[in-house]
């Protein structure tokens, strides 16, 4: 079994874990969406500020990987690239602290009340950017994706329960719970970011070399400097940490916990994407180096149609499963069951981003990637237009904000199918992409016309079941996805090979 399968499968079950842990921590949070909304508001809005810290370095330090390991300077080029984090961050907590003398309201934003743990915060997760991109070159993604996955959901449960628990302590309302937990909080990710110093020794020791020699040579710091340059401008397209921003800026935290809450049930689709996303990476760029068209069309088809599939597999058990686990929430469970429409609008629209595989990846890959930076700031420009047009000028709040991300994540993809097309003859879309939809559409529509039994729990169990053997069934017969790859005795053995 190849290194992709086994390592974007194990990338996968640890993605799973980490839903299931989410899925768990739901019946939790809902005991406070308040505050849940604030830990959900605080690492994306330090997401929102990483690129201004990270500066596209990251990303450079995948596309020009090949060349310094070659010559021997993968040290160098990591020991910089930390440097440069470094003064980054100085330069952005000078932008940071003057923006209120020229704009006096930034100090009523939520972002400048909680600035003590929100650009610590950055900082971390500007280092781990660095050693995440790094790590994914030696095509090891399964330790990183714990790290990415898992940390930051035991960083909100850890700090929740210790929320509640401080909180239930304290007769009289008081800053300590809430202080005491935001340590707890940020404390899992400094774990995380020595976590990555330590694995990243283990693949290669350590060396720091900062001297300038070789990136002056030839003036190859130019080169690294305007592809990371478009690399940072292509990162405004992070819509999440868009909307969990304008949500909490705009609707409040209580809105912004429940946004958060439907998240990690779509979130469920998109796992399989990440993994295979990340592993990827080497092997287009080697596509693209070598000219290799032909084999990285064929590559892009298989691995967009497998996405496809297990996305729309999960969708179609996630929105028939869905109104009935909502009764088991502690409380606030109708608060979710208002929101049905987003979670159709929103997981529609993530099948289709899984449709079109990774698009994006190859545009910024490539000699082109400059046009992936473009249509990166029309995807961030679009749905930043669009969300304050549904969040001022109409009553649907969260089902707008689902709707403004569809429309802009579905233009973006439509986008970048055709310029890959135009550019590379290379294409995501087949066949058997409509006959996927097809049976997981007659699925769901059986599973909805079938009778509902009193028991909640029971409907919860019974109608994915029936979704999943339908899909099962259709998939038998029309050989879509090759389930037989995936479970024999020789892909177990290798997941559980961590190397």
């Amino acid at each position: 079994m190849s290194v992709v399968a086994r390592q974007g499968f194990k990338y996968s079950i640890i993605g799973y874990i980490g839903f299931l842990l989410g899925t768990v921590s739901i019946f939790i949070f809902m005991n406070n969406l308040e505050f849940y909304g604030t830990l959900r508001y605080i690492m994306p809005t330090a997401e929102m500020f990483v690129p201004f810290v990270v500066f596209g370095i990251s990303y450079a330090n995948v596309k020009f990987f090949h060349k310094v390991d070659k010559d021997g300077k993968k040290q160098n080029m990591l020991s910089l690239s930390l440097l440069a984090v470094v003064i980054n961050f100085a330069i952005f907590l000078c932008i940071f602290f003057l923006i209120p003398y020229f704009f006096p309201e930034f100090k009523n934003t939520k972002a400048w009340k909680i600035k003590n743990i929100i650009l610590p915060l950055t900082l971390t997760l500007s280092f781990c950017a660095i050693f995440n991109k790094y790590i994914s070159n030696y095509k090891r993604i399964v330790v990183s994706n714990i790290f990415d996955n898992l940390f930051p959901k035991i960083a909100n449960l850890g700090a929740f329960l210790i929320f509640i628990y401080l909180a239930s302590r304290y007769a009289e309302p008081s800053s300590i719970p809430e202080k005491i937990a935001l340590i707890f909080f940020f404390g899992m990710f400094a774990l995380m970011f020595f976590g990555y110093i330590f694995y990243t020794n283990k693949l290669e020791k350590i060396n720091l070399d900062f001297s300038t020699d070789y990136f002056k040579k030839d003036n190859f710091y130019k080169e690294f400097a305007a592809y990371s340059f478009f690399g940072f401008l292509g990162t405004f397209g992070n819509y999440l940490a868009i909307n969990n921003f304008m949500i909490g800026e705009f609707l409040g935290m209580e809105e912004n916990g429940i946004y958060s809450t439907l998240y990690a049930l779509i979130s469920l689709i998109s796992i399989p994407q990440l993994g295979l996303f990340n592993i990827s990476a080497p092997i287009i760029s080697k596509n693209l180096a070598d000219g290799d068209m032909e084999g990285l069309d064929k590559f892009h088809k298989k691995t967009s149609l497998t996405l496809y599939f297990l996305g729309a597999v999960l969708f179609s058990c996630i929105i028939i499963g869905f109104p009935y686990l909502t009764y088991f929430m502690p409380k606030n469970g109708i608060l979710l069951r208002e929101y049905q429409p987003v979670v159709w609008i929103w997981g529609s629209a993530v099948l289709v981003d899984l449709a079109t595989g990774f698009n994006g990846n190859i545009i910024s890959l490539s000699k082109y990637y400059k046009f992936n930076i473009v249509i990166m700031l029309l995807l961030a420009g679009l749905t930043i237009l669009l969300n304050l047009y549904f969040l001022q000028n109409t009553d649907l709040k969260l089902s707008g904000i689902a709707l403004s991300t569809a429309i802009s994540l579905t233009t973006y993809n439509v986008i970048k199918i055709i310029f890959n097309y135009v550019m590379f003859k290379v294409s995501p879309l087949t066949i058997e992409m409509i006959f996927v939809s097809i049976i997981c559409t007659l699925a769901v529509t059986v599973a909805i016309v079938l009778p509902n039994f009193e028991s909640n729990f029971v409907n919860m169990i019974y109608k994915p079941a029936v979704v999943l053997i339908l899909i099962f069934i259709g998939n038998y017969f029309t050989k879509i996805f090759p389930v037989e790859d995936y479970l024999n005795k020789n892909f177990i053995k290798s997941i559980f090979k961590f190397k």
